[in-house]
């Protein structure tokens, strides 16, 4: 690979040369760089699109710009965990190629992955072309795919020590409300302000709340329809999930409560900023179908599950409010970000009245 050649133009959080000098050097004999692109989607790691000569495509995923939270956005660990899983098991995922840790070749740590042909489904309008037929062989085979996390053997896998289980839904509480104040801080900034008087209400009815330690399993930490790539032919299926930033072993029904959260059905009278809206078209299971599909598939317990679903609504809010700080700092990079600041008195609103219901349903 020559990069001396004419190298395309840049994009936002990419240096071309020094990107097309470390590609040079790690992976010698894979072409220059023709094209690069940001992918549409994904608020919060930045996922680019490079093609190589000869058409070859790869992936490069590094953390976004500006406000970070902390802790968050650790490419090492999602580099190792794909890596991991691709070793062998159920859990479908893009081959790793290379990982740099040098935060000189592009601003931030990266890694580089192999091209999945999938396709991402996110909005009614995606469905235009689906069947119901085919519409619920995707639910299935989400669910199949979570359940293949939940139940990947970590020790085999090298992922033993990914994470500390014990304790995990007290430090999740305790780790997103340092988030929520540092998003809080970041805003403040900003010079904008924001009234949220429901938040502390929840914080304290989940401290109330917390459950006993579960058995240690890999937990994805932001697992959805639209974090996946989908192919419907020549069957439905999951051709790779992608996105595990927030990955670790922990609780997996914090996982399934927040499927259910991101889970749209015709029914609902208000949609979220994220999430695949394309569940509440023909077809598609219910949250209470894809649940009890879930548990035939892993065996586990769903009898706390208003529990994990109010606790996914907190954390999403605290997620969408770190996206919102970044937004309010002109540090996004995409589209739709003007409305993610909406959906957070939203959840916190679903939260409670599902903590109030004693019920997901």
């Amino acid at each position: 690979m020559t990069v001396d050649a004419e190298l395309p133009a840049g994009v936002p959080g990419i240096d071309v040369p020094r990107l097309a000098a470390w590609l040079a050097r790690e992976l010698p004999g894979s072409g220059r760089i023709s094209a690069i692109d940001l992918i549409a989607g994904g608020r919060s790691n930045l996922t680019y699109g490079i093609t190589l000569d000869g058409g070859r495509r790869v992936v490069l995923r590094r953390p976004p710009l500006g406000h970070v939270l902390p802790t968050a956005h650790d490419m090492g660990r999602e580099y190792r965990v794909l890596s991991a899983l691709g070793r062998g098991t159920a859990v479908p995922v893009p081959a790793m190629l290379a990982f740099c840790d040098d935060e000189d070749v592009i601003g931030a740590r990266f890694y580089l992955m192999d091209f999945v042909e999938g396709r991402v489904l996110r909005t009614r309008e995606d469905a235009a072309d689906i069947t119901p037929e085919q519409a619920r062989g995707l639910s299935d085979a989400l669910a199949e795919a979570l359940a293949a996390i939940h139940t990947v053997d970590v020790e085999a896998v090298g992922l033993g020590d990914f994470g500390r289980p014990s304790g995990y839904m007290e430090r999740q509480l305790k780790r997103w409300g340092k988030q929520w104040d540092s998003s809080q801080e970041a805003v403040r900034a900003t010079g904008a302000t924001r009234d949220l008087p429901e938040y502390d209400r929840l914080v304290a009815r989940l401290a109330e709340r917390l459950p006993a330690d579960a058995p240690a399993r890999l937990v994805h930490g932001d697992f959805r329809l639209d974090n996946a790539l989908a192919r419907l032919e020549p069957r439905p299926e999951i051709a790779a999930v992608v996105d595990w930033e927030m990955s670790t072993l922990g609780d997996p029904l914090s996982d399934l409560g927040l499927t259910l959260v991101y889970w749209a059905e015709a029914a609902d009278a208000e949609q979220l900023p994220v999430g695949a809206t394309i569940t509440s078209a023909p077809g598609f299971l219910t949250r209470r179908e894809f649940a009890a599909r879930y548990a035939e598939l892993t065996g586990f317990d769903l009898a706390d599950l208003d529990f994990y679903v109010a606790f996914a609504c907190f954390k999403l809010a605290v997620i969408l409010e770190g996206i919102h700080a970044r937004y309010l700092q002109n540090a996004t990079v995409g589209e739709g970000f003007d409305q993610i600041g909406g959906g957070v008195p939203l959840l916190l609103e679903r939260a409670h009245s599902t903590l109030d219901a004693g019920s997901v349903w």
